[in-house]
């Protein structure tokens, strides 16, 4: 094993549920590469989003901060540039960091610790995209809605598909490019796609890797999204609007499990490249997600809900040099990643944090250690007008919010969460002490208060943002004079530098 720090390579898919992987008991999908991840390294059984929406999620991630503590609303929150990320501590540490596809930042700060971005971002990065708790029962233009589930199928292009085949490309081109310099400097790189994220599309020749295979149905029905914010959510997006037959819920998640198998593909693909690199032994390779997808389950799509397969998330770590393979049942969560990573770029000595984090390190994890067992999540985003707030320690989970009923879920015996023991006499002790909990920890009104407040402002500035033709994204900055061949050294010079391995 190299004594020298490792590089880190993390690989994010962008709403991807954990239970549609072979590694976590998918019979049907095809995904060989995160499988061979898998089985060489450490499998995460009960990993978790701390906030189940793409931008919240991410901030947390990278901030190990808990979305409250950093303002962490919803997809058009800033993320305050004040706030230190892992890619901060590990520029500190001596890293090269870099970032190729999606992180959803939204402010003028696009690059949040990160010295090199590769890729614009998929989605823009204004106000636009603020729920309206002011008026709670409100259709969002921008919101999702239900052609994206009943025009699902094969393609020949899309937007999600032109992008992640450039940020891969980008990623794959960046790592022989550290290669051919040779500097001895670790990097951390993160390579962010954006699927299989809807619309439920995938190439002509992902979909035919199922044509002979029935396609799985969601386990529940409709009728079991009977909590109130399950039904707001359906009515958000249009699910109550419509019956789908059985046809139509086969085609988007077929859709769903090609692109699957087409993230499979650009991680193979990443993971070539490192090999051929000369990178893959002293390489951390981590796959994981911002949050999942109901797929269906329960007539719900798409994400926003602390039920499992919205708010659980693929998370393997692959080092088979320094973690010996195994499987890890305690609950952990995308929080913990930014202590992990410097915990790896150190050796386990970690580092003095310059602000206090909610996120703990895996590292007693992945040696085999008993760590911690706890997710705290928060939600204040669409289809509520109150923070909800999720807690799991071991096989016990919590969902609350002032407004709407407890749900106590025991994961160990009901896995699907079908029986609420919220109202069960045996529990009520642990109800009552959830409940109790959470008004120790939050001023519900105080923080609904700051979330409206913060909505409004927005709803202010992006009509001056729009007026004014200013916009945020990313534009990723070409030195056109220094690629390819120009006129800085001798052409044959130029093309023997450019060759790898060198002659």
């Amino acid at each position: 094993m190299s004594t020298s720090p490792p590089n880190i390579l993390l690989i994010m898919a962008d709403q991807l549920a954990p239970q549609f992987l072979p590694c976590y008991g998918h019979p049907l999908v095809q995904a060989p590469a995160l499988q061979r991840l898998a089985e060489e390294g450490v499998v995460f059984d009960a990993a978790y989003t701390n906030s189940p929406l793409c931008a919240p999620s991410r901030f947390v991630m990278m901030s190990a901060r808990l979305p409250s503590r950093i303002s962490a609303w919803d997809n058009a929150a800033e993320f305050p540039a004040e706030i230190p990320t892992f890619a901060h501590y590990l520029e500190h540490l001596g890293y090269r960091t870099c970032l190729s596809g999606k992180m959803h930042f939204v402010g003028p700060d696009q690059l949040h610790g990160f010295g090199e971005r590769l890729t614009t971002d998929v989605y823009p990065a204004d106000f636009t995209w603020h729920p309206e708790w002011d008026h709670p029962d409100k259709r969002l233009d921008w919101f999702h809605n239900m052609e994206v589930v009943t025009q699902a199928g094969p393609c020949i292009r899309s937007m999600y598909l032109d992008y992640d085949d450039e940020a891969v490309f980008k990623a794959r081109r960046y790592l022989f490019e550290r290669a051919r310099e040779n500097t001895g400097e670790p990097f951390m790189l993160t390579v962010s796609l954006i699927q299989p994220h809807d619309p439920y599309l995938c190439r002509q020749r992902e979909w035919d890797l199922y044509a002979d295979r029935e396609i799985d149905l969601p386990r529940l029905s409709p009728a079991e999204a009977c909590d109130p914010h399950s039904t707001r959510l359906r009515h958000g997006y249009g699910a109550s609007d419509i019956e789908l037959d059985d046809d139509t819920i086969r085609s988007a998640r077929r859709a769903y499990y090609g692109a699957i198998s087409d993230i499979d593909n650009k991680v193979a693909g990443l993971l070539q490249t490192l090999k051929e690199s000369g990178f893959e032994d002293n390489t951390i390779v981590i796959f994981t997600s911002d949050h999942g997808d109901m797929l269906g389950e329960r007539g719900m799509w798409f994400k926003m809900t602390f039920l499992e397969h919205s708010a659980r998330v693929p998370l393997i770590v692959h080092a088979p040099s320094r973690f010996t393979p195994r499987r890890v049942g305690a609950a952990v969560s995308l929080a913990d990643l930014m202590p992990t990573l410097v915990d790896m770029a150190t050796d386990g000595v970690g580092m003095d944090y310059v602000t206090p984090i909610e996120g703990r390190s895996l590292v007693r994890h992945l040696a085999g250690e008993a760590g911690h067992d706890e997710v705290i999540g928060e939600y204040f985003a669409e289809g509520t007008d109150t923070p909800i707030f999720m807690i799991r320690r071991g096989a016990m989970k919590a969902i609350y919010s002032d407004k709407d009923p407890l749900q106590l879920f025991d994961l160990a015996s009901d896995p699907d969460e079908t029986r609420n023991l919220a109202q069960d006499p045996r529990q009520a002790s642990t109800a009552q002490a959830i409940t109790e909990e959470i008004s120790r920890r939050y001023d519900t009104r105080a923080l609904t208060e700051k979330v409206l407040e913060s909505q409004r402002r927005r709803a202010l500035l992006k009509t001056v943002m729009r007026r004014q033709s200013l916009a945020w994204d990313h534009e990723p900055t070409g030195r056109a004079s220094e690629s390819y061949i120009r006129n800085s050294l001798p052409l044959y010079e130029l093309e023997k530098r450019g060759r790898f391995p060198p002659v």
